[in-house]
């Protein structure tokens, strides 16, 4: 019996011994103990790669796309809508381009309101909040805007939202006092503007006068205006022609408006009568939101940064009376 009992104690500890070393004959390959042992040893990462496994892209686009907001009005300031890219041309310094977008849909914007609240707006204060309220009804559920005031100096009342109900809010609390600082105050919407979320952007200006309190000056101004691609719309206030009561500045404030919001293809619409401020306002709030796009690669590759010249001819539909384009009058080409 005792030799039996070593017997099989020696018969356990080699069974023990096999079963560590030979794995076990899975039922479906029986010649699997022929099969070599695999071991997969990790292939080191590189220092400095991302542990998540993913590249960065290299990607360079060396394609520069433009894109020109064109309104199309009649001879009675009528926004006209309908035409399709067989109807414009497109000039890039006298060179014509192929226009290889074009819609006409409403797309999202971004919009300022730089609003004078000098001393001399005190009597037209009623009916600009009006002008405001009537603009805002116009608005899409995408839109944004914000609220720049100015006399003497300009001020962000409220930043970007798409709360209208905010902005009006705090324009039913403005009091008229001080001088006309608009060139400080357009400096100010156009650095609030670099915020912006959506790709059309525009300033609405009512103001009643030229300026006469700015630190910067006209021509800083309008290379500003020219550089961004940020539409100005605007809505002069002003004194009847025969009036004593108009200042020089107020004199040359039409002029001033004028350039600014025809170098950026957008429009100025000078009032005498503050009955039609609320009715002007709607009108360029429906403007906006009937523009044509035309996209285009300039055949001038070149990246020398170089103000390119725009210009854009219509091919006159049937039908219609003599039809006006309005837009920017051209671009900076980039620099790298």
């Amino acid at each position: 019996m005792a030799r039996l009992g070593s017997q099989l104690a020696i018969f356990g500890l080699a069974t023990f011994l096999l079963a560590g070393a030979i794995p076990a004959i899975p039922a479906d390959n029986p010649t699997a103990l022929n099969e070599p042992r695999v071991t997969i040893k990790p292939k080191p990462r590189p220092s400095g790669e991302d542990p998540t496994g993913v590249r960065p892209a290299n990607i360079r686009v060396d394609t520069t796309l433009v894109l020109i907001n064109v309104t199309v009005t009649t001879p009675l300031n009528q926004v006209v809508t309908g035409l399709e890219k067989e109807h414009f041309r497109l000039f890039e310094d006298k060179v014509e381009q192929t226009v290889t977008q074009f819609s006409s849909e409403d797309a999202p914007l971004s919009v300022g309101l730089v609003f004078d609240i000098s001393g001399s707006m005190g009597a037209k204060l009623h009916k600009s909040r009006q002008a405001a309220a009537q603009f805002f009804k116009t608005a899409g559920p995408e839109d944004e805007f914000f609220l720049v005031q100015f006399n003497d100096r300009p001020q962000l009342v409220v930043p970007f939202t798409q709360e209208t109900e905010e902005i009006q809010n705090r324009l039913a609390f403005t009091q008229s006092r001080g001088r006309t600082a608009l060139l400080d105050a357009l400096y100010l919407a156009m650095a609030e503007m670099k915020k912006a979320r959506n790709p059309r952007k525009a300033l609405l200006v009512l103001s009643d006068g030229g300026d006469n309190s700015s630190r910067y000056t006209q021509s800083e101004i309008k290379n500003l205006v020219r550089e961004a691609d940020v539409q100005i719309y605007a809505i002069g206030i002003f004194e009847p022609i025969a009036s004593r009561g108009r200042t020089a500045e107020e004199l040359a404030g039409p002029s001033l408006l004028s350039e600014l919001a025809e170098q950026t293809g957008g429009r100025h619409f000078p009032v005498e009568n503050v009955n039609e401020l609320p009715d002007i306002a709607a009108k360029i709030g429906i403007e906006l939101r009937n523009q044509y796009v035309l996209g285009y690669t300039p055949t001038n590759q070149k990246k020398d940064g170089k103000y390119r010249r725009v210009r854009v001819e219509l091919v006159q539909p049937r039908g219609l009376p003599p039809l006006k384009a309005a837009y920017r009058s051209g671009y900076y080409a980039p620099t790298q």
